[in-house]
């Protein structure tokens, strides 16, 4: 066992009467260490930009909101009556009348 793990340590299996399989296995066992870590880092990548999507998404919610309770505030009869009030024109003091129309037969 000792010798073993010293020829290890050496590096004899490297050098070895089959040392192009071991070759082999290093270069396949380093191609899958490569892909594993660009795996790693494409996946680190896209949590970033999901986390990034998400603030904007809630900014934009926000943006949204604001504005529709401004176009609701605006839409009051009170806020656009003072609007025209400013131009000059006044709301009527009589009320409208619904006019009928009688259909002949």
């Amino acid at each position: 066992m000792k010798k073993g793990i010293l020829d290890i340590l050496k590096g004899k299996f490297l050098v070895s009467g089959d040392a192009p399989k071991n070759w082999l296995f290093i270069v396949f066992a380093s191609f899958l260490a490569t892909i594993m870590i660009a795996s790693s880092h494409s996946a680190d990548r896209k949590v970033h930009k999901l986390a990034a999507l998400n603030e904007e998404v809630r900014e934009l919610r926000s943006q949204f909101v604001d504005a529709r309770s401004d176009v609701q505030r605006l839409k009051l009869e009170s806020t656009i009556v003072q609007t025209v009030e400013n131009e000059g024109l006044f709301p009527s003091e009589t009320p409208p009348k619904k006019i009928k129309v009688k259909q002949e037969e």
